[in-house]
């Protein structure tokens, strides 16, 4: 396959349809690296679509996952358990190139990946921009699903994220900050860091990280 090859596949599942993007290099591949979107968008989020430029080349195939709500063209995320299905449903395809597998997705697609994680098999999960609670309320913590994971993880954390900043994490969480970024990684104007330098620590961040489990 040519470099920066991309294949589209439909997956169906029991809550609907499903699509996988495939980013993939000529040269043999260390892992594939499945991310979800959020609740809120899709694939076309900048840090996946970072990943899924800057990771092939790097040793790693990058499986984007539109949910099938996302496919569907709805504008509401069903309910967690809904999402947990179907990612469990199209695992086996992400499985098919028989390399192992990490899962991942942004906020509540890194969620998704760490409940299933261990059930699935999971060599580990990339959380980007884990949504440790709501907004204003920190004593609604999620921060059980990312410790109950089961497995290694890696959470990537906007500096100023309402959803979670990274010092609000537990101590041992091996964590990256993207310095000034929201919840989509988005970094205004007058901190004087460029979108491409943000997404460029992100990515060599997870390279660092992928290579030191699977290097």
């Amino acid at each position: 396959m040519s470099t920066g090859a991309r294949e589209t596949e439909t997956v169906g599942t029991p809550t609907g349809d499903a699509r996988i993007t495939w980013h993939r290099d000529a040269e043999p591949a260390r892992a594939v690296v499945a991310v979800s979107h959020g609740a809120g968008g899709g694939i076309e989020a900048r840090d996946l679509r970072a990943l899924a430029a800057a990771l092939p080349a790097r040793g790693y195939t990058v499986a984007l996952v539109e949910q099938p709500w996302r496919v569907a063209g709805k504008k509401v995320a069903p309910a967690p358990k809904t999402l947990d299905a179907a990612w469990t449903a199209l695992w086996p395809v992400l499985e098919k190139p028989g390399l192992p597998v990490v899962a991942g997705g942004r906020s509540a697609g890194a969620r998704v990946a760490c409940r299933t994680a261990r059930e699935l098999g999971a060599e580990a999960v990339l959380a980007l921009s884990f949504p440790l609670h709501p907004p204003g309320k920190p004593e609604k913590s999620r921060v059980d699903e990312l410790t109950g994971a089961g497995v290694p993880a890696l959470v990537v954390q906007g500096g100023r994220d309402p959803f979670g900043r990274p010092e609000e994490f537990p101590p041992g969480t091996v964590l990256t900050e993207v310095p000034y970024g929201d919840h989509g990684f988005a970094v205004p104007k007058k901190a004087g860091v460029t979108e491409a330098e943000s997404m460029a620590r992100l990515t060599d961040a997870v390279v660092a990280w992928l290579d030191g489990l699977f290097g």
